[in-house]
């Protein structure tokens, strides 16, 4: 009598990120958004030493940071969505912490909230317009 093999079926298995605050398990919101470090200060606080980061930095403009990236995460527990700052410690561990303000202007893919500093205000303001056949700013002076 022959048996039938079982299959070495290779799933890949969930990230294990839990609630920090309730511990259960957090299902994922929103894509990824990478970290870069455009400053030798970025990378020093990340253990790089002061020379090897201003060197670094005297090479390349931008350096991404590897295994850190911000995402916004639904606890069940909280009914609501909560963005985090995502620290890949080992293979599948992880580690959240609230986002400090200035880490959003390292984030790749991000709006930020004030808009784009390189932006009239006259464009952003029109761009919030309801009615797009309205032409008060275009009146002439006369």
């Amino acid at each position: 009598m022959q048996t039938k093999k079982r299959r070495n079926r290779k799933r890949p298995k969930r990230r294990a990120i839990y609630c920090p605050i309730h511990g259960c398990y957090l299902d994922s919101v929103s894509q990824k958004h990478r970290l870069y470090a455009d400053k030798e200060e970025h990378l020093q606080a990340r253990g790089m030493g002061r020379r090897a980061s201003v060197r670094v930095m005297a090479n390349y403009t931008t350096v991404p940071l590897v295994g850190e990236w911000l995402e916004a995460f639904w606890c069940e527990e909280c009914q609501a969505n909560e963005w985090h700052w995502v620290r890949q410690i080992e293979d599948k561990t992880y580690e959240l912490s609230k986002i400090p303000a200035d880490l959003w202007q390292q984030a790749q893919g991000v709006i930020l909230p004030n808009g784009n500093p390189t932006v009239s205000e006259f464009t952003r303001r029109q761009s919030r317009r309801i009615n797009a056949t309205s032409v008060k700013d275009f009146a002439m002076v006369r």
